[in-house]
């Protein structure tokens, strides 16, 4: 019997595959696609752990620096509207860089275009706290996440392609890993920061090195470049010859109300998040509560997210409409802010709580683009807008936040901001979530 590490996922006549090994010899050099010889049980494993470690990885970039943003604007002498830009540039990065991803995983294939994600994060993270001055640190801050922008587009579009048959559980897993990893940043920063010293410069460039770590699960797929035909496709595995038929119009993804739905929810909710990251351990630390404390409060927002990441997609996988679920994580934020305003040291371990459920609209998004395209060209095109169209909806948001902070001198009317932003989510959450396709709106 053939072992896990030799045996086809989908035997192949000797002929045939003599065949197409005449065929296509570049192949034998890399992990091969799914269904020939090359593509075993541990290519799977593999693939999977690259799909956890990049998810790790797409967070703490963004969380460590609001761990220690307070000694970030102290070093570089940055104003409060200058941080609210600086909490922005995520947003703008992933509007900019994501919608390239789809044609960068076209021309080099995803795993190429994940891989160089990786290398991206490793070296902007490495080099922002020593680039000198606010400009180098934005553009260092940028290079990592332009790595973080291809990264998300793609996450969807590869556990569609790879994983069609466990599209809930597969985007639970990675949403899981994500939201992990943004709570240990969160959690760890300011430990980490005090075991080196006390200064923030290693304290942020620590995280390069789980960057790095990512990039390694990733290299073997490199050259896997091109889709699996009909006949080299495993059970359960959706051969992207099939997504776009010879003759089949390309889709008109702008013109799905589904569609416009989807990115501006997706907007909306990444508002509120980089709002969360960037700024909630400063409204702790500004009502009285440590530096260390804040930090924590900010893990236990980051960190709901890791066990509900898991359910929501799965739950709302089940569901015919995803609407019940926006409706339950908006009041949850809503209440969430408001007390902030009311009682933001009383009552702050409940508040985190209740805005690290909030904050879980991000997977529950991340399914829907699963969800409403029927093809892996679908979810790549619906992804790659919601995504890119999102982030440009969310950037004025923190940058907002941060103009109202220095002007007024308190968080009311930034806490007041965030509130009014939760209506108009849970209106275009539940648009979003009708059971119904972007093909068939883009075909009327």
């Amino acid at each position: 019997m053939a072992s896990d590490e030799t045996r086809t996922l989908n035997p192949t006549p000797p002929g045939e595959s003599a065949a197409r090994d005449a065929r296509e010899p570049e192949e034998s050099s890399g992990p091969g696609r799914p269904g020939t010889r090359a593509w075993t049980t541990w290519t799977t494993r593999l693939l999977m752990l690259g799909i956890v470690l990049a998810a790790l990885n797409l967070r703490p970039a963004i969380t460590s620096l609001g761990a220690l943003l307070e000694e970030v604007r102290d070093g570089l002498g940055m104003s409060g509207s200058v941080a609210g830009l600086l909490t922005s540039v995520p947003s703008l990065c992933f509007a900019v860089f994501g919608v390239t991803a789809p044609r960068l995983a076209r021309r080099f294939g995803p795993g190429a275009v994940v891989c160089a994600g990786m290398v991206a994060i490793t070296a902007g993270l490495l080099i922002r706290p020593y680039a000198g001055g606010t400009a180098g640190f934005l553009a260092a801050s940028a290079l990592a996440l332009m790595g973080i922008a291809v990264s998300n587009v793609l996450m969807p579009v590869i556990v569609k392609r790879f994983f069609p048959d466990r599209v809930g559980s597969m985007t639970g897993l990675y949403s899981m890993a994500l939201a992990l990893g943004t709570s240990t940043a969160a959690a760890a920063t300011v430990p980490l920061t005090n075991a080196l010293g006390g200064n923030w410069q290693p304290g942020l460039a620590v995280w390069s090195a789980l960057a790095a770590a990512a990039v390694l699960p990733w290299i073997p797929f490199v050259r896997n470049r091109k889709a699996p035909s009909a006949q080299e496709t495993p059970a359960g595995t959706a051969p992207e010859g099939t997504d776009a038929p010879a003759g089949q119009p390309a889709l008109r993804i702008t013109r799905s109300r589904t569609a416009w739905a989807l990115a501006v929810f997706f907007g909306l909710q990444a508002t509120a998040a980089y709002i969360t990251m960037g700024w909630a351990a400063q409204i702790f630390r500004d009502a009285g509560v440590s530096a260390g404390t804040a930090g924590l409060l900010l893990a236990v927002i980051m960190v709901m997210g890791v066990p509900l990441a898991f359910v929501i997609p799965r739950v709302a996988t089940r569901l015919p409409q995803q609407g019940p679920i926006v409706v339950v994580l908006g009041l949850c934020g809503l209440t969430g802010y408001a007390g902030l305003y009311l009682a933001p040291a009383g009552g702050a371990w409940a508040w985190a709580l209740l805005l690290g459920i909030s904050n879980c609209a991000f997977p529950l998004a991340l399914t829907m683009v699963g969800m409403r395209a029927r093809t892996g060209t679908g979810v790549a095109q619906l992804s790659a807008f919601a995504q890119s169209t999102g982030y440009l909806i969310s950037i004025p948001g923190p940058l907002l936040v941060g103009v109202l902070y220095q002007h007024s001198g308190g968080w009311g009317l930034p806490i007041a901001l965030m509130s009014a932003l939760m209506v108009p989510q849970m209106v275009v959450g539940v648009l979003a979530g009708r059971d119904r396709t972007v093909e068939e709106e883009a075909a009327r």
